[in-house]
């Protein structure tokens, strides 16, 4: 069965949420987890630290590397994948995981809300591939996968919340970018969008509007993370992945699990029809 031990993974905003999800499922592998997040303490409403998410991945089975990183400062990137690379021995994959939101309209989109989303999703992405771009040339089968949506330029994916949507694309625009500039190099470029709405902590911050009964769990994309993470990277790359349809291509075709509440009525996420 693939594996992912021994790989190194250097994911954004690992602490909490999805992308902890997907670092404690490679855990479980023995891979190595490089949490590159901003939090050092607990946030009264947003649990998790990078100290305790570190925890909880070598409870689960892996290595650990936490670190502090802001992915809006390429310094602070750099200096951290050059960290994870020496404590590791190399970096295989990276996950562009670290996201904001703020789904308002123009008027109500102040712009340093603006900023944040542009400077996280877009330059953060692309700055973080960047930095561990030396190391993921050495690896032996290395992937890039990006938590964003399948490209549609379609008006109603734009007309309530066009700023977060440029956001989200922006990232989808660099998986676009990257598989076509990294295909000699053998480096996959991917992008992974639930299908359904994905309970999280960042859930309760746009003010109870979702609520968890519509939601799946993060264990479903982190399955199908690893699922692609998997696979020969020379010979996938260039996706836009919806997480069930990975896992429909493993085998799976009983959801029922990952739901919170395996009898409420699942909600599609932003940018699925």
């Amino acid at each position: 069965m693939p594996t992912l031990q021994g790989k190194t993974l250097f994911i954004t905003g690992a602490s909490r949420g999805i992308g902890k999800a997907i670092a404690l499922r490679a855990a479980a592998d023995g891979a190595n987890i490089v949490v590159a997040a901003k939090t050092t303490e607990a946030h009264p409403n947003l649990p998790g630290t990078i100290h305790s998410a570190a925890a909880e991945i070598i409870e689960a089975g892996g290595q650990a590397l936490p670190v502090v990183v802001d992915v809006r400062d390429e310094h602070s990137l750099a200096a951290a994948a050059a960290q994870a690379a020496d404590h590791f021995g190399g970096i295989d994959i990276v996950i562009n995981n670290a996201s904001a939101i703020n789904l308002t309209g123009t008027a109500d989109t102040a712009m340093k809300r603006f900023d944040l989303m542009m400077s996280v999703n877009v330059r953060g992405t692309f700055a973080t591939t960047q930095a561990c771009l030396p190391y993921l040339k050495q690896a032996a089968n290395p992937h890039i996968l990006t938590l964003s949506p399948p490209p549609a330029l379609e008006p109603r994916w734009f007309q309530s919340h066009t700023a977060y949507t440029i956001s989200k694309y922006g990232m989808s625009l660099c998986v676009l970018g990257w598989a076509a500039e990294f295909k000699d190099m053998g480096i996959a470029a991917n992008a992974l969008w639930p299908r359904t709405i994905i309970d999280t902590a960042a859930l309760a911050m746009l003010g109870g509007l979702i609520k968890p009964g519509n939601c799946r769990r993060p264990a479903i994309v982190a399955d199908a993370a690893h699922a692609i993470l998997t696979r020969p990277a020379r010979e996938c790359s260039g996706n836009f992945f919806l997480d069930e349809e990975v896992l429909k291509q493993h085998g799976i075709d009983d959801f029922s699990a990952y739901a919170v509440d395996p009898v409420g009525q699942l909600l599609p996420d932003l940018f699925v029809d």
